[in-house]
Formats: structure tokens, sequence, C-alpha cells
């Protein structure tokens, strides 16, 4: 990701992934909205671990849970934190089992569920939320996905948005780096990223490009108008057609040595800088 400086190139973590699951055992939790068929869902069932992303997964209306794994020692403490009953057919696992589930270098605080992908969001409905809006330009790295999510529920972003194409699935490593956030900040894709953009400047949105060579990101001189920052690829930076769609392009206040950050980084200072209010 290049921001005020051209940035020396970085190479995309590849995403490793989940063991493939068991035939679901459980049913869908009760009281939970079903969404029936994965018609335009990207993926199938996958795990996610952890209690904060366990949490907001079983808190979210719209995810349907098909198993929850507790070890003996989480289950008092996962169940007075969590605000909606567990599913009847939550299951009691042993560490082997959370490995054999997960692997063996998985942080799951003896916790993990499968999941069905969410519904995808259509842009306008995303766009009804209050708040900046984040673009990616063919950001590849799940981790690197999940970590700007994160960010975006930190600062109140309405929505993260990626091409359907060049981008990955949702699925485990995006959901751990996403700490939760995945459940609360709409994920939309589209499939022509200029037309994406096009769209929201018809929506109100002014296009901050983040790139090399901008004139430093300034969000009180946008003096009220709603944000859409746009972010590019971590090796690359924005393609041309993408910078060619930006009403402006700009650049972080870097004053050190170091030449470029980590997108998900670049993510967050960019959205702190467009909603301070000093």
């Amino acid at each position: 990701m290049r921001t005020s400086r051209p940035s020396a190139r970085h190479s995309s973590q590849q995403q490793q992934r989940s063991p493939a699951p068991e035939a679901p055992e459980g049913s869908r939790r009760g009281g939970q909205r079903s969404h029936g068929k994965n018609r335009g869902k990207a993926g199938g069932p996958y795990w996610i671990a952890g209690v904060h992303a366990c949490q907001a997964a079983l808190e979210n209306p719209h995810r349907t849970v098909l198993r929850v794994l507790l070890s003996a020692e989480a289950r008092d403490s996962f169940e007075s934190r969590i605000s909606v009953p567990l599913p009847p057919a939550t299951e009691r696992a042993d560490k082997a089992r959370f490995t054999a589930f997960l692997g063996a270098e998985a942080v799951h605080q003896g916790v993990a569920m499968l999941v069905e992908p969410l519904e995808p969001v259509m842009l306008e409905d995303a766009l009804e939320r209050p708040g900046p809006v984040l673009v990616l330009d063919q950001v590849t790295d799940p981790r690197n996905i999940g970590a700007i999510l994160r960010s975006a529920a930190a600062f109140g972003a309405s929505c993260v948005i990626m091409q359907d194409r060049h981008a990955p699935e949702e699925g485990a490593a995006l959901a751990k780096a996403a700490s939760g956030a995945l459940e609360v900040v709409p994920l939309v894709r589209v499939v022509n990223l200029a037309r994406c953009l096009e769209t929201l400047k018809q929506h109100g949105c002014w296009m901050l490009g983040l790139d090399a060579g901008g004139q430093r990101l300034d969000g009180a001189k946008l003096n009220g108008r709603r944000a859409a920052l746009v972010l590019g690829s971590e090796g690359d930076g924005l393609r041309r057609l993408t910078r060619e769609n930006c009403d402006e392009i700009v650049g972080l206040f870097m004053p050190g040595t170091m030449e470029s950050l980590n997108v998900s980084v670049a993510a967050a200072i960019g959205l702190y800088e467009l909603v301070r209010k000093d």
C-alpha cells in the first residue's frame, strides 16, 4: 500500500485454509434468522475461533451458526458474556478436538463455531449507514481485510467495499483478523470497481484515493462532505483507472524514515484523519 511516498512492494500472504469441517451435526441457533439457500454467498461453511469473533457471530441476527464447540474451562465465562442463549447442540470439546478442526496453531481460547458465510449486502443498503466508506482496489490478503474491517468498526465507517474478483472469500483468516467486526460492518462485493466509484459519487461521496504524490489527507478540509477512502493493493497501490475515478489523491503525513505502510495500517490512520474533530 503506497501512501505519501513511493513504496517498496509488499508480498501478499497466502490465506491458510482451515481443515474441511465434518458434516454439521447441530441445528441453527434458536431465534437466529435463517438465510436458507447459499445463493449469492461466496464459499461454504467455515470455522471461526476466539471469544470476540464467536460472540459477535452468535449475537448477529444475520449469521447462521451450524455448530458451537466449547471447552469445559471456557463455557461458563463465554456464556456469561453473550447476550443470547447458546444453541442446544453446543458441543464440549477438548484440545485434541479443537486441533482436529482448527489446526495446532489456532488461537481459539476454548471457543469455535462452524458458520455459513453472510448473505451479500447491496451497496445501496450499506450506504444507508452513516460514516465514511472504505474501498479496496485488489487487496488480496484476508488478514489485511480483516484488520481493515476492525478499524472500520472502531472509527464508524459505513462499509468496506471490494471487488468480487481479485479478493479473498469470507473465511477463517479474515474473520479471525476482524475480531468480530465482520458481523457489524457490511462487506460489500462489486463486479466493476470503476462503476462502483461512480455510484458512490452519485450518493454524494467525495472520492479520496490514498496513494503516493497526493496532498496531505485532512478531514477538516472536507467541510462535512461524506468521504470514500480508496486504498490500493499491498504491492502496486491504486490502479490507473481507479486513480482516474477519484476526485482527489491524498497521502498520509509520515515524518519518519519509512517509505510505506501496510495497507491495513494506512486504512486505520486514514479513517482517523477523516473522523477526528480537532
